[in-house]
């Protein structure tokens, strides 16, 4: 009775001090969205640090890519931040307006502060106060996919480098011919059906209208109105609409690749550079990677991509701090980083990236984000500047008017600015 009075003892001792030692473990609250072989790789990298760090726990909350900014604005009526968060770069400036981030240059190792590409900084910098409040490995860019029988049976030239681009006379020009050429059902997929409720449209649409001269919102004085639905936005998004009205350009309806599926029914593609490793993998040496096409003067590309930041109410920010070190020095996340064809963000990924290096087949994704790529609107009102262009857009391209779907969007634009008075200090830098 005894003994069994004592090993009871023991085993209540053992359970209150596991229960203890559960108690003491700092808990990293970590907010992510990603397909589910990045999943996986956050997942691997949370479980390798927890076991280097046995007194942490990373609690990692997947919200999807389509409804993360409805997950995160729940977190924020909750008074609920995750300790680490990861956010879309040009939703930045509203996010630290709003003060939901702090800077994280006291809080990630300096070596990595030091390797930051100066596109992988400018995306992860508050314009207002010029610090840093988010870092990523990597960062992106749209090209122009092409399968080259298609063009070589159409005799069209393939630009090989950013200041080669195609004009818009040629870029018209080889999509009517393809439109006419056996085999092709569309001339290019855009892939309209990523829909409007990702930042597709803005991301990798907006910079076509910018080569046209054309912008989201007047950044000087932060007006959208005169400049959303000026003229030269008119006639580019016009120019765009003829595109879809002829059927050169992939529907909704067919999905988010006609690029290398079966049969391979569109000719041109449209995409960001994370389409490159599958396409290639089925289109082997049938795949050419060129430049956006200069729709006006000037070539623009986008830039900009998932970053991650640590929110102002972590009660652990430099633990925080050491995970994000930690993810992104990760061996193995860099090497899955790479089968994703990932965009280098960081100067020692990019130098264990062939992909871009010079001649690689990404080459000229890379040299795009140092000669046109171009940032969306760093301002606090993105969010509502996207989702206005990009419900105008989808109005324009399901037939409505050019004129009155931007006109619309600019005034919804400059109506959430005034109900914010403008967004000080955002105000003041006209």
């Amino acid at each position: 009775m005894g003994n069994r009075l004592l090993c009871g003892l023991f085993a209540s001792a053992a359970l209150v001090a596991t229960a203890s030692l559960a108690e003491a473990k700092t808990v990293i609250h970590v907010m992510h969205q990603g397909d589910p072989g990045w999943v996986k790789a956050y997942g691997d990298v949370a479980t390798r640090f927890e076991a280097a760090n046995p007194d942490v726990d990373i609690e990692m909350i997947y919200a999807p890519h389509d409804a993360y900014n409805e997950k995160f604005s729940a977190a924020v009526m909750a008074k609920q931040l995750p300790d680490i968060m990861e956010l879309d770069a040009p939703f930045l400036a509203n996010y630290v307006w709003s003060g939901y981030l702090q800077p994280v240059k006291p809080l990630i190792n300096k070596d990595l502060l030091d390797d930051m590409t100066d596109s992988n900084i400018a995306q992860g910098t508050y314009p207002i106060d010029k610090d840093l409040y988010a870092i990523g490995l990597t960062d992106s860019s749209v090209v122009l996919y092409g399968n080259k029988k298609y063009l070589e049976a159409i005799g069209a030239r393939i630009p090989k480098s950013v200041d080669d681009a195609w004009t818009r006379e040629e870029f018209e020009g080889y999509l009517e011919k393809l439109s006419k050429l056996e085999g092709v059902k569309w001339p290019i997929d855009t892939f309209r059906g990523y829909g409007i409720k990702t930042e597709w449209i803005t991301y990798a649409y907006g910079p076509l209208l910018e080569s046209a001269g054309c912008d989201l919102i007047d950044r000087k004085t932060w007006k959208a109105g005169g400049t959303l639905d000026g003229e030269a936005c008119v006639k580019a998004l016009t120019m765009i609409q003829d595109w879809v009205k002829k059927g050169w350009v992939v529907p909704t309806s067919s999905g988010t690749n006609q690029f290398y599926a079966e049969g391979q029914p569109a000719a041109l593609a449209m995409g960001g550079h994370w389409f490159y490793a599958e396409a290639s993998a089925a289109m082997k040496d049938n795949i050419v990677v060129m430049p956006l096409p200069k729709i006006g003067d000037k070539g623009v590309s986008p830039n900009g991509t998932w970053i991650w930041g640590i929110s102002a109410t972590s009660e652990n920010p430099e633990i925080a701090g050491k995970f994000l070190s930690f993810l992104l020095k990760d061996k193995a996340y860099r090497e899955y980083a790479k089968t994703q064809s990932a965009y280098p963000g960081l100067k020692s990924f990019a130098a264990e990236s062939p992909l871009y290096a010079q001649g690689g087949p990404l080459a000229i994704a890379f040299e795009q984000a140092s000669k046109t790529a171009i940032a969306r609107p760093p301002h606090p009102a993105y969010p509502t500047i996207t989702s206005a262009f990009m419900q105008a857009v989808d109005k324009i391209f399901n037939g409505g008017d050019a004129q009155e779907a931007l006109t619309s969007a600019a005034k919804k634009i400059d109506e959430d600015i005034e109900d914010n008075a403008g967004y000080p200090p955002f105000d003041e830098q006209q």
